[in-house]
């Protein structure tokens, strides 16, 4: 049984290696805008539901979890069966609020998701996003957190934080990628059973220098981290997650990278088999060799090779 510091079994999360594979398919607004990049004419919230379903089917049989929002893909899925057996549900318990030039200004617990409701149906996890900027204070961001990690703990959850770095709101040139480790070190101790991270550096760089910025983020959190793929180029994020697990990452909760380049294909079927599936199954092999064989609640807090 793989339980954390906390007493949290995270087995059904991880494959058998102990590694988290984890597919994310609840991209909101942010899925409409890359679709509306391929048709004519209003993206329909059934065209989004239709791509969740699609993606869901083609691609839990090689994942360990799916994380899948309420709105659009939560009930439908479990009435359809859309998720192979043996791949752990995470709901995502956040409403995601749209701002000024940002899709995602700001976000909120989404008093909707039911904690009882959404274990019922065989939910594993809740997730929850939090925007973090330089200039806001962080008392608000600490107080949504531990209020959202409470509620998993009331709920007999897994709670996953995912803090995701937005520019300044007084308009200052700042590269979010600065962001990453300050928001680490507010919220990376605050007793998340995973730390969803954005890529450090966005895995951009040489080696050495992004693979130090993972082992400090490594050093900073407190418990295990999965990295996500926003912000890193499909083909460039097997190697990352290889870095960031080489320095103590646990694996990766991600969607862009494995399903982001089938969009506008006439055949999305066929795309997700061709293409989509092939990306996932490399980056499974990518954490089942690096990242497998620990226990989350036992992994070092020094980096590894």
């Amino acid at each position: 049984m793989m339980k954390t510091a906390r007493g949290i079994d995270l087995s059904a999360l991880a494959r058998p290696s102990g590694a988290f594979a984890m597919l994310a398919v609840d991209q909101r607004e942010g899925l409409r805008a890359m679709l509306a990049e391929h048709q004519d004419g209003p993206v329909s919230d059934r065209t989004m539901s239709d791509f969740k379903m699609a993606a869901l089917r083609a691609l839990t049989p090689h994942a360990s979890a799916a994380l899948l929002d309420r709105e659009l893909a939560w009930d439908r899925a479990i009435a359809e069966h859309a998720v192979a057996p043996g791949c752990a549900l995470i709901a995502a318990a956040d409403v995601l609020v749209p701002g000024p030039g940002e899709l995602v200004a700001d976000s909120r617990i989404d008093e909707a998701v039911l904690p009882a409701k959404v274990r019922a149906d065989g939910a594993v996890a809740l997730k929850l996003l939090v925007i973090w900027r330089p200039d806001d204070p962080a008392e608000p961001r600490v107080a949504l957190v531990d209020d959202f990690i409470a509620r998993c703990r009331a709920a007999g959850l897994a709670s996953i934080v995912e803090p995701v770095c937005r520019k300044p709101r007084d308009g200052r040139a700042w590269n979010p990628a600065e962001g990453i480790l300050p928001a680490a070190r507010e919220l990376g101790d605050r007793g998340a059973d995973i730390y969803k991270a954005e890529m450090p550096l966005f895995g951009k760089g040489a080696e050495a220098e992004v693979r130090r910025a993972c082992a400090e983020l490594t050093r900073t959190v407190n418990g295990p981290w999965v990295v996500l793929s926003s912000g890193v180029a499909p083909d460039d994020f097997p190697q990352a997650v290889e870095w960031a697990c080489r320095e103590g990452a646990s694996g990766f909760l991600a969607g862009r990278a494995v399903w982001r380049t089938v969009i506008g294909r006439p055949d999305i079927e066929a795309a997700l088999r061709e293409d989509a599936v092939p990306r996932l199954q490399r980056l499974v092999e990518v954490v089942d060799r690096v990242a497998g064989g620990f226990s989350p609640g036992a992994r070092p807090r020094t980096p590894h090779d």
